[in-house]
């Protein structure tokens, strides 16, 4: 169940296997064998991925064919979309580029 809502958070942030594997450093095939439960998460790995993905903990434990029915807030998976491009940033440049495009588009 884990697995399932880390990949279910995973593509709604558009991220690949390998950029969330990059970011939590261990390789793509680990974290794909952690989302389909082929592994078990430690403790440690859980609070990366969960500050990663920037959701709490216990966000990880909900159970996603529960909610199924419930379609995602569009605002809330773009806010998401956007928090996770801006966590790539890896320079300051980069950032300060982010932030001027946003502005701009915030003008309207």
């Amino acid at each position: 169940m884990v697995g399932e809502k880390i990949r279910k958070l995973r593509l709604d942030r558009n991220m690949t296997l390998a950029e969330l594997g990059t970011e939590l450093g261990i390789s793509h095939q680990q974290l794909q064998k952690y989302e389909t439960g082929t592994n078990r998460l430690s403790a440690g790995m859980l609070s990366n991925v969960a500050d990663v993905l920037r959701v709490e903990i216990t966000d990880l434990f909900e159970d996603t064919k529960a909610n199924a029915g419930n379609a995602p807030d569009p605002l809330e998976k773009a806010r998401n979309e956007c928090h996770s491009w801006v966590n790539r940033a890896n320079s300051v440049e980069k950032l300060g580029a982010m932030a001027r495009v946003l502005k701009a588009l915030s003008a309207d």
